[in-house]
């Protein structure tokens, strides 16, 4: 069956959560569970036809249910960091909660990781889809206005999984959704050897506390140069004094300014692993693309088949807008207003590299 679905457990106030999988005529294999929408297994063969799950998380619902770095979960209100959780809208200041030292990070305390989202299934063809919605209600977090927010899973015949993501608002409001997928293509181990690729000529620096300074600079010259594929173990050693992969805890955590003129759903970025043979490529609407290298992850969590976690176990590349946007004009809106549909889709497809 392409589309089955199970019961994954309850949280802490008796809300059930179900976890649906998703397959394609090839073997691919997403789970999605309810709770935050989180991406909690994809199963990818390598060149010789082995599936492995290629994204970070647990066995079971309870540790999803404990603090842990967003694994795998759907973001939002807003995406990244915003300065000391401040932001002015029709000249009114909104203060949301800090949760992340003096500012705000994906979207608070309780965002929509937290959330256990409503689900509703569809089959187009051979292709699964899994359709999420969940609402936000004014104030929720701090922010502004009623939001209803659906985001479809969809694994289809040509290896790809694919997010469409959809809200409306019955007030001015902003926003800013992600996946925060950790993937590893090898499965296991670290992500240093991984080759990336970015199209990005530009990124934006950040200061001590990951705030965008609000300058746009080029990549050229500097560590964050992946127009040509690197390897993200190399890219690091050789610039490990670099103040800003310093500020960012010894790695990258970073957002890249794609190179396009127009909002079509495009190439962004590529990743290969050498010895596995799998390549994932990214494709996206948004303007911009966050590229973690799993830096704060220190051995304290343990996931999927009693791994821990060390640094660089997984690596994030969460499309979205410009962190703290709405506190620098000069970056790309994210602001919703009734008559607008927010909208935008983002691809991974996989495949096997060339040897």
């Amino acid at each position: 069956m392409p589309i089955q679905k199970q019961y994954f457990g309850s949280t802490h106030d008796g809300q059930v959560v179900d976890c649906y999988t998703l397959t394609n005529p090839n073997g691919l294999e997403a789970h999605i569970m309810t709770y935050g929408g989180i991406l909690v297994s994809l199963r990818i063969p390598d060149r010789h036809g082995e599936l492995a799950d290629i994204v970070l998380g647990f066995d079971s619902l309870a540790p999803y249910l404990a603090e842990h770095p967003y694994f795998g979960a759907l973001i939002g209100r807003y995406a990244n960091r915003i300065a000391h959780g401040r932001f002015r809208l029709d000249n009114r200041e909104y203060q949301l909660a800090c949760n992340n030292g003096p500012n705000h990070l994906h979207g608070g305390i309780a965002g929509f990781n937290k959330k256990v989202w409503q689900a509703d299934t569809e089959l187009s063809g051979e292709d699964a889809q899994l359709k999420l919605s969940c609402k936000s209600p004014d104030k929720e977090e701090g922010y502004p206005a009623n939001v209803n927010v659906e985001v479809s899973y969809t694994l289809t015949r040509r290896n790809e999984l694919k997010l469409d993501y959809r809200a409306s608002t019955d007030a001015p409001t902003i926003i800013n959704l992600t996946s925060h997928a950790y993937f590893n293509l090898a499965g296991r181990g670290d992500v240093l050897g991984h080759r990336l690729r970015l199209l990005a000529d530009h990124y934006l620096p950040v200061d001590n506390t990951l705030i965008p300074t609000g300058e746009i600079a080029a990549v050229s010259g500097t560590p964050m140069d992946f127009r040509r594929v690197a390897l993200i173990g190399e890219n690091l050693q050789a610039n490990a004094e670099s103040e800003q992969l310093q500020r960012a805890a010894g790695g990258y955590d970073h957002t890249w300014v794609l190179n396009r003129d127009n909002n079509a759903c495009e190439l962004a970025a590529e990743v290969m692993e050498p010895v596995s043979g799998r390549h994932m490529q990214v494709y996206t609407t948004q303007p911009g693309i966050q590229f973690y290298s799993g830096n704060f992850l220190d051995g304290r969590l343990t996931g999927k088949k009693g791994q821990a976690y060390q640094k660089h176990a997984g690596f994030c590349l969460e499309t979205q807008h410009f962190p703290d946007s709405p506190n620098h004009p000069s970056f790309p809106s994210t602001l919703l207003i009734p008559s607008e549909t927010y909208r935008h889709t983002t691809i991974y497809q996989f495949g096997i590299a060339p040897d």
